[in-house]
């Protein structure tokens, strides 16, 4: 489980100044956790998150690894809004179990649990959460969500993750334009392995570079693929690759 960071938002424009920006309705914090993303103005990915209203502020946790350039990003972005971006002083714990009375459920799918933020240590219950991932196509920061992903090809939609309907936010107008206009081309998959294959490996079919293999889990993983060159059987290097 990778380190996550847990900011805390507060400040009379708040809610207004995220629902500005990121790609979920900031109004359905009222109902549990969102998960949402922050996007550039072309519409790639930037960094994705979770967000948990705490009495009059809101919580939102990140992976360790974006923190620093998130909080700069949200700071740019913040001008004269009255809106202020601190450390919580409180940790994630996670798990599949029995919840604890302070939990909520992941946004994302249900196979993934629950999460909690309190003064504890970071820590989870040892769900294999590779083989969740993977079972479900659920993409990882840093793995298969990087600079490069375009939300919607990453499943966003699926993780309830982007709203349709919200208005305006930084990247907007791609992500509908993608939604609306065009089918993909391009996006996350469940794939099948036979064979030794490691992550990062190019997938490839009659020698041409069809997509990368991510996340594997046995005789499974994710895979980034171009699906109008990936029909049939596929090679990472010696291995055989199928889409489930």
């Amino acid at each position: 489980m990778p380190t996550r960071r847990i900011l805390r938002l507060s400040g009379a424009d708040t809610e207004d100044f995220l629902q500005g920006l990121v790609t979920n309705d900031t109004r359905k914090l009222d109902r549990g956790l969102v998960y949402a993303a922050l996007l550039n103005p072309q519409g790639k990915y930037l960094a994705d998150f979770f967000l948990k209203r705490d009495g009059a502020s809101i919580l939102l946790d990140v992976a360790e690894p974006l923190a620093d350039g998130l909080v700069k990003r949200l700071s740019m972005y913040k001008l004269r809004a009255d809106v202020t971006i601190g450390e919580s002083g409180l940790h994630l714990q996670r798990g599949t179990g029995p919840a604890p009375e302070s939990a909520l459920m992941d946004p994302r799918h249900p196979a993934l649990g629950w999460r909690a933020y309190t003064g504890a240590a970071e820590s989870d219950d040892g769900s294999d959460w590779n083989a969740i991932r993977v079972a479900h196509c659920i993409p990882e920061t840093g793995i298969e969500l990087t600079g490069d992903s375009y939300i919607l090809e990453a499943g966003f939609e699926a993780l309830n993750g982007v709203d349709f309907r919200k208005g305006c936010y930084v990247g907007q107008e791609v992500t509908a334009r993608m939604k609306h206009k065009t089918e993909l081309r391009k996006g996350l998959a469940k794939v099948t392995v036979e064979g030794s294959a490691a992550p990062g490996i190019e997938i490839t079919a009659d020698g041409k570079t069809v997509g990368t293999l991510h996340t594997r889990s046995g005789d499974h993983a994710i895979a980034y693929l171009r699906f109008d060159r990936a029909g049939g059987e596929l090679q990472a290097g010696a291995a055989r690759v199928r889409m489930d």
